[in-house]
């Protein structure tokens, strides 16, 4: 049994002395296989630079290239797993009447120039790079804020929105730009706001725009955000165009007006800042009532709202 075991161990290591030495010549064929010069074809990607402002490249811009080319096997199986990527100058290409173009000698010389001094160009498929642009335009439109704005009880958000900034310019062909009048802003919720807050919010390129861009990504939003307080105030009613020789007695006398602002303001707002008129020609003869007006109230105020909209009256002869 010993003998067995001593023989099976013994043919298992050649086995293995076997197999390691076939890896080996694999490998050291492999590797001279490899090391050696090769012509294939294979495909470059191309990437433009030095684009011109008042150009945008088309999207039917030729995106990669077919060369034939000298290099060595290991060199081919890099390119067969990563495309080599190159860059097109844009500042070398010249134009006619109709067309813009690099020509073969210049395209030649800049992928030659980024290719290492063990490659070799032997060809490529095309004779001439023919590119295509949009002739850009330039166009100023506001900004939309889509935003949502819920403010804590007895909070209230002061004034206007500040949007910076608040103007913007879009880039691109004038079939595009015509099409669009406002950019907006990525829809935001703010909830429970008891504070003054500052945001910066994504602007939406809309859909319109193929082939335009925004001279901005986002803005900023900001707003200012303050507590309020209510305060009733009585006000006298003020008739207008009686007839001659005539007085007015109005029910009640004076109104209420229900008045919403800071709590420092509404300390400093009394009943001379406001005015309430009837007009004595507009008035149903068959109830006898006046319908009345707030026709002054104080700046500053987040809201001024007449509790009562008419008034009943006695008309005496002086």
């Amino acid at each position: 049994m010993e003998k067995n075991g001593v023989k099976r161990s013994n043919d298992k290591r050649k086995i293995n002395i076997f197999l390691i030495f076939l890896v080996c010549s694999f490998l050291a064929w492999l590797v001279s296989r490899l090391s050696e010069t090769y012509v294939d074809r294979t495909t470059f990607d191309l990437e433009y630079i030095n684009v011109p402002d008042s150009l945008l490249l088309a999207d039917n811009t030729i995106k990669n290239v077919d060369v034939r080319l000298r290099a060595s096997g290991f060199q081919f199986l890099g390119l067969n797993y990563n495309r080599k990527n190159i860059r097109i100058d844009l500042s070398a290409m010249t134009n006619d009447q109709s067309n813009f173009y690099i020509t073969q000698l210049d395209f030649r010389k800049q992928i030659e120039s980024q290719l290492s001094a063990s490659m070799t160009l032997m060809e490529i498929d095309r004779d001439t790079l023919v590119l295509d642009f949009y002739k850009l335009e330039s166009k100023e439109v506001p900004v939309s804020p889509n935003i949502n704005l819920n403010p804590a009880q007895n909070y209230l958000v002061d004034g206007e929105l500040v949007i910076e900034p608040e103007l913007i310019f879009i880039r691109g062909p004038k079939e595009e730009l015509d099409l669009v009048n406002s950019v907006s802003t990525y829809e935001v919720e703010l909830n429970e706001i008891s504070e003054d807050f500052s945001i910066v919010v994504e602007l939406v390129l809309p859909e319109e725009l193929k082939n335009s861009e925004l001279s901005e990504k986002e803005v900023r939003i900001s707003g200012n955000v303050f507590r309020f307080s209510e305060k009733v105030i009585e006000i006298p009613v003020d008739v207008i165009n009686l007839p001659e020789g005539t007085e007015i007695k109005t029910y009640p006398g004076t109104l209420e007006v229900l008045c919403k602002a800071r709590i420092d303001r509404l300390k400093d707002i009394g009943p001379l800042d406001f005015k309430i008129v009837a007009n004595y020609q507009e008035q149903r003869d068959k109830d006898k009532k006046l319908q009345v007006t707030l026709v002054e109230e104080p700046g500053d105020v987040y809201s001024v709202q007449l509790l009562e909209n008419e008034v009943e009256f006695i008309l005496k002869r002086q």
